[in-house]
């Protein structure tokens, strides 16, 4: 048995981006499940459950924006790493003042969702653990503002407001309309196969505001 609940999440910017671009970051036009994910284990992660995300409501109209950032383009090489480990001389750093590389990135604003969610106990749960168990905790940490870290819109420098919806109060309606197909988007990461990382994705349609996640086909 899945235990529900559902949480609205909003701040001033959001990147969830686009894999197939690589430089210039571009973000899907709203959330994806994956990100909606990261949010609620920002604020309550176990092995013992797995969270399911199972729709996603865009309250907001979707905006986007432009903005340049300065990024660090390199990453420390494995061959310094190895070398290092034989007493090499090899610096294990980057320079940050030589590795500046400014980039765009299409970015969206004034961003709002309602995230409706339930999880299931997985094969890491013990003998005393019990879904009434974490679905209280889930519940009191959200109502405390509780996290284990900052919960983010795609990127850690864009960070989310979360709050809980209680169960006798109304979930905040979409200001959108009409059907839009947004094509391909980014599902999740599945980490099933030990040593191995697969992109899973799902042909998301948006109705009324509202993607609904419950019989959507996982792409491979």
């Amino acid at each position: 048995m899945g235990y529900g609940f559902q949480v609205e999440v909003w701040g001033d910017y959001a990147l969830f981006t686009r894999p197939e671009l690589k430089v210039e970051k571009v973000s899907y036009d709203c959330m994806t499940p994956s990100a909606a994910r990261g949010i609620l284990e920002a604020v309550f992660w176990k092995p013992a459950i797995k969270y399911q995300i199972t729709q996603i409501t865009v309250i907001n109209p979707i905006q986007f924006t432009n903005i340049r950032r300065n990024e660090v383009k390199d990453v420390i090489s494995a061959n310094n790493v190895r070398s290092a480990m034989k007493g090499g001389n090899t610096p294990l750093y980057i320079s940050t003042s030589n590795s500046i590389a400014q980039r765009a990135s299409t970015i969206l604003r004034d961003v709002r969702y309602v995230i409706s969610a339930h999880f299931t106990l997985t094969d890491k749960a013990q003998n005393e653990d019990t879904p009434e168990k974490f679905y209280n905790m889930i519940l009191r940490r959200l109502r405390k503002g509780q996290n284990f870290h900052t919960p983010y819109l795609g990127c850690r420098e864009f960070p989310a407001n979360v709050r809980l919806i209680e169960h006798d109060e109304a979930a905040p309606q979409s200001t959108l309309e009409g059907t839009q197909d947004l094509g391909l988007m980014l599902y999740d990461m599945d980490y099933t196969d030990e040593g191995r990382v697969q992109a899973t994705y799902f042909r998301a349609r948006m109705i009324d505001g509202v993607i609904d996640l419950r019989n959507c086909e996982v792409l491979r």
